[in-house]
């Protein structure tokens, strides 16, 4: 007795992650339906415009916004922002380098340091 194999999917909050996208601000079609492994595979492969702008211009997801910022999630939280954020706000962000950021900016270079200190020290 053979099985048909069934395609993988999942629900789009787990997609839009997958694609570092915020699932708010996708396309009502996206957001309502179910993907398929090899429907991620092809928004990966060629992403549509939709996917591009939001890529591009956000609104960005927290871990997004934290990569970009070059801090982590929860230096996010510390220094007030919740929100997703936009390209153009990161980027005002950034220009003001406000004390906050400066300080998870340097928390992370530490956390980074000592990540590495105790990988060298393991090989």
């Amino acid at each position: 007795m053979t099985s048909q194999r069934t395609s993988q999917t999942m629900k789009p909050a787990t997609a839009a992650k997958k694609l570092g996208v915020y699932l708010e601000a996708t396309p009502a079609e996206f957001q309502e339906g179910v993907v398929s492994r090899d429907e991620l595979n092809a928004l990966q492969a060629d992403p549509p415009e939709w996917l591009r702008d939001l890529r591009r211009n956000g609104p960005h997801p927290r871990p997004v916004v934290a990569a970009k910022l070059g801090v982590s999630i929860g230096g996010l939280a510390r220094g007030g922002i919740t929100d997703p954020l936009t390209t153009e706000q990161i980027n005002a962000l950034k220009a003001d380098n406000p004390d906050w950021l400066q300080r998870e900016r340097a928390t992370q270079a530490e956390v980074r340091k000592e990540a590495a200190r105790i990988k060298e020290k393991r090989a």
